[in-house]
């Protein structure tokens, strides 16, 4: 998951391991490219709108690299207009926060079945 909200990473992150998932955080788009989990990422939770690099930013320099993960935006100000522009570039969904847990599991377990 990244996200710059502290709040929000730890809250998902603990739903999601509570549902059996492993989950690693990061603050910010360059973190997560720094990972050493870059490539074991099976499903990526992804907030539009954060300093620096934005999610599209992320998003766009993951598909130039090769890299096919399955991402679930978030976002607290989606619009119906940008969730089309996501989805086109491969997004699997786009959740507005603040979202339930059960809107977001759906939408993992989706992303993951995707991935097979």
């Amino acid at each position: 998951m990244v996200d710059d909200d502290k709040s929000i990473r730890k809250a998902t992150a603990s739903l999601l391991r509570s549902s059996g998932f492993q989950i690693e955080t990061f603050s910010s788009g360059e973190a997560f490219l720094d990972s050493p989990h870059l490539k074991d990422t099976r499903c990526l939770i992804l907030d539009i709108r954060m300093p620096g690099m934005s999610g599209l930013e992320l998003q766009h320099r993951l598909a130039a690299e090769g890299l096919r993960i399955p991402i679930v935006f978030v976002s607290a100000h989606g619009s119906e207009a940008l969730r089309k522009e996501t989805i086109q570039a491969g997004a699997i969904d786009l959740l507005s926060k603040p979202c339930s847990g059960e809107a977001l599991l759906r939408a993992i377990r989706s992303a993951l079945e995707s991935a097979e």
